[in-house]
């Protein structure tokens, strides 16, 4: 792991605490410090995955311990039990303080429910389970499989007692990758939730969504950034920062879509100077 990794989490997240800000500087190391853990780090399918129909990779909560670990983000939970006689909900509001210094670092929301169509139904052990079961207590459901075709299921109503644990550790988790993706400020490379939600639910928002691509990118699958682009686009680079029209953080953004920078290619472009220090700005 690079010293980056390993060195510059700590005070970018931690800049804020005298300053009430953070330098440019801090921002583009803390953007790349994300960047090099996703590309290095994390592996598709483990950390994240990408849900088809998408614009992004989905942080999963293996991905939430990563980044956390590297910024040293400790987790606590706070726990609102908004349960009934026939559901099981909680609420839960998970808040991120710096390991070191225990400065609040920011915090994320996530609730989960018996009353979900994942744990509200489950399938009927028997043809005789099913037909014993009252009326009101269970269903067919119509659902779409591999390849677009379609079959029936019978379905009875859970025992929400029996998903009490579930239920917290699913709102526990949905709270971390919330609270994740708020201090870290990963929300333009990773999302949340898709995997939660029911097929058919996720299938009907993701066909609405006419301007995401098909078949996203993602850093595991990008090719190395050509030399030969990279000094060629280097000069056109440095007269975008210098003329502040562009920071160095965007054009790494930017490039990050489509290749993958070496640790020297961005060093580079972090040393064209952003003209004004942050810390003299009022």
């Amino acid at each position: 792991m690079s010293n980056a990794l390993q060195t510059k989490p700590a005070g970018a997240l931690a800049h804020t605490q005298n300053s009430g800000r953070m330098a440019v500087a801090d921002i583009i190391a803390h953007v790349a410090t994300v960047q090099e853990v996703m590309r290095a780090v994390m592996k598709p399918d483990v950390h994240y995955g990408t849900i088809p129909g998408t614009p992004k990779p989905t942080l999963y909560k293996q991905g939430a311990e990563v980044l956390c670990m590297v910024f040293r983000i400790a987790d606590s939970y706070q726990v609102e039990d908004l349960s009934t006689a026939d559901v099981v909900r909680y609420r839960v509001t998970c808040s991120g303080n710096h390991q070191i210094n225990g400065v609040v670092l920011g915090a994320g929301m996530g609730e989960a429910s018996s009353g979900e169509e994942k744990y509200k139904w489950r399938k009927a052990i028997c043809k005789e389970e099913f037909d014993e079961t009252p009326a009101n207590m269970r269903r067919v459901k119509h659902s779409r499989g591999k390849g677009g075709t379609t079959y029936k299921q019978d379905q009875i109503r859970t025992e929400t007692a029996d998903l009490a644990n579930t239920i917290l550790k699913m709102a526990n988790k949905r709270a971390k990758i919330a609270m994740t993706i708020n201090v870290t400020a990963c929300g333009d490379m990773f999302g949340q939730d898709l995997e939660d939600m029911d097929e058919a639910l996720r299938d009907h928002l993701t066909r609405h969504e006419s301007d995401i691509p098909s078949t996203p990118a993602t850093p595991a699958t990008l090719p190395p950034y050509s030399d030969a682009d990279f000094e060629k686009n280097l000069p056109a680079w440095r007269k975008l920062i210098e003329s502040g029209r562009k920071t160095a953080g965007e054009i790494l953004f930017t490039v990050a879509s489509k290749a993958v920078m070496s640790e020297e290619q961005k060093a580079m472009v972090l040393a064209t100077t952003n003209t004004i220090d942050m810390e003299e700005v009022a």
